[in-house]
C-alpha cells in the first residue's frame, strides 16, 4: 500500500522565510536566487552544531 502524505505547510514557512530573508536583507534577483541554495545549507550546520 502507498501512503502519500501532504507537507505543504513546512514548506510554505520556509517559503515565506526565504521572502522574508531577501526583503529583510534588501537582496537582489541573483543574491535571492544564490540565498535559495545556501539558506537550507547554513541552516543544516547550525542546527548540527546545536545538536551536538
Amino acid at each position: 500500500m502507498i501512503k502519500v502524505e501532504k507537507h505543504s505547510m513546512l514548506g510554505g514557512l520556509w517559503f515565506g522565510g526565504w521572502l522574508f530573508a531577501i526583503g529583510y536583507l534588501h537582496l537582489s534577483f541573483w543574491s535571492g536566487v544564490l540565498a535559495i541554495i545556501l539558506w537550507p545549507y547554513y541552516i543544516g550546520l547550525a542546527v548540527s552544531a546545536f545538536a551536538h
